[in-house]
């Protein structure tokens, strides 16, 4: 490492070529393994579906372990086990007497419950930061302090603990404005305010809670993406960039959800961006934890924007996984993430490839309605053979596959092209019985507009 400074490994090299690398380490790691590893994945969704599936593609796992998983999962490798993501107890307790090789985090509640602290004082392995370091999520007025403090380029912003200061602050800066909740709000706690009538609506719910803290930040204008990077003491792994797409409805119109469709990657956003994102943003933010005495391990997503003045800014950093876009960005790895999940944890390089930008992976997520405000459970979902399904919000009831949540399903597609993977998403949407669900109908178009 140069300067004191994280070490970025670019995902498309030949890793054979890297230094330090053995070229028979993989041979090694299988003869130790020998096909029988075990992975537990902590999480119930769609992100934590995708990533069993690819943890279950690898030759050397034997069992694939979901905490607590949903009934969509249903792979032979892959066994949901009824253990809160919650539970840091009944989670030790059950890696231990499984002998786990190494567990992975998927949620940002789990990492803000300590869970990677207790396996880390039980002995066992665990991929993903640690209580403190997952702040970088569970607080925004924090991550703005990091990022304050160690240049890192993003929104102007100032934080409140009550409502009338942050009504009057409002009240000067005028609209368009962003408010957000400084804790963890499942993707939904900011509001893009284009009228001052909105944004104080925003502070009113906000502090209506009990401890009510709010961040409220300038609004930037441009083309948003994800990044994101494993990350292990200081050692950063960029992947494909993604678009996700927040907005409930078609037109980037309604409330923000979870996300309800994304793609990777994206080609309209320029390489020079992407490298500055890493080097201004992700390289300086890790090298920043560390110095801090918070070093990050696990999944750093950074979502950024290319602003129409022509700078790379932060909008967030999340300490995990983000859900869809994982959805999108996994099955384009074509190596073998069990075994890059482990060197990572050991401090050997990994292997990791990918699809070349030859091709485009979309995900179109299935909602059922009411949803974000609510949800409407107990729909009987519709039947997906021959499709590739990641199952969120799903339970099961006389041994079929019902809602039992907002976001329900994400199907996806590769193709050559956006609009080639965007018409084979959607035209076999089409054909399946969708009655008391909804969907986007323009996953993708900026991609294909550009």
């Amino acid at each position: 490492m140069k300067q004191g400074l994280p070490e970025i490994r670019n995902p498309n090299i030949d890793i054979k070529s890297v230094e330090n690398f053995s070229a028979d380490f993989l041979n090694g790691v299988k003869l130790r393994y020998n096909g029988a590893m075990k992975i537990l994945v902590i999480g119930s969704g769609g992100r934590e579906h995708a990533l069993a599936k690819k943890f279950a593609e690898s030759p050397e796992v034997e069992k694939v372990f979901v905490a607590p998983g949903n009934p969509g999962m249903t792979l032979s490798k892959i066994e949901s086990v009824g253990i809160s993501e919650l539970d840091n107890a009944g989670l030790v307790d059950f890696a231990g007497s499984q002998a786990i090789d190494f567990a992975f985090v998927g949620p940002e509640t789990a990492l803000a419950n300590g869970v990677v602290d207790a396996f880390q004082a039980a002995g066992l392995k665990i991929f993903g930061p640690t209580q403190a370091a997952a702040q970088i999520e569970a607080s925004k007025d924090f991550a703005k302090g990091i990022m304050a403090k160690y240049g890192v380029p993003t929104a102007a912003y100032a934080t409140f603990t009550e409502l009338a200061p942050a009504l009057s602050y409002v009240g000067k800066k005028g609209a368009p404005i962003v408010v957000k909740a400084d804790g963890l709000a499942a993707g939904k706690g900011v509001t893009v305010a284009f009228e001052l009538a909105d944004a104080k609506k925003a502070l009113e719910d906000i502090f209506s809670l009990p401890d009510g803290k709010v961040v409220i930040e300038e609004y930037l204008d441009g083309e948003e993406f994800s990044l994101f990077s494993f990350v292990h003491e200081g050692r950063i792994y960029p992947m494909p960039i993604a678009q996700d797409h927040k907005r409930a409805y078609d037109g980037d119109k309604g409330p923000n959800t979870g996300g309800m469709g994304a793609y990777s990657p994206v080609s309209h956003i320029p390489d020079w961006a992407v490298r500055e994102g890493l080097d201004k943003i992700v390289k300086p933010t890790v090298a920043g934890m560390i110095a801090e005495g918070k070093s990050f391990t696990g999944v750093l997503y950074a979502g950024l924007i290319l602003t129409t003045s022509g700078i790379v800014k932060t909008i967030e950093f999340n300490a995990r996984f983000g859900d869809p876009e994982t959805q999108v960005v996994l099955p384009r790895l074509t190596s073998d993430l069990a075994l890059a999940i482990d060197a990572i944890l050991d401090g050997r390089e990994p292997e990791l490839t990918w699809l070349d930008e030859g091709s485009v992976t979309l995900g179109v997520v299935v909602a059922s309605e009411g949803y974000p405000a609510s949800s409407t459970n107990g729909l009987i979902l519709p039947e997906m053979t021959n499709l590739d399904v990641a199952y969120a919000g799903v339970a099961e009831k006389d041994g079929k596959l019902i809602s039992n949540g907002g976001r329900v399903f994400l199907i996806s597609e590769t193709g050559n092209t956006v609009a080639q993977a965007q018409k084979s998403v959607y035209a076999k949407l089409e054909k399946l019985d969708l009655n008391g669900f909804f969907y986007r109908h323009d996953i993708g178009s900026r991609g294909v507009e550009s």
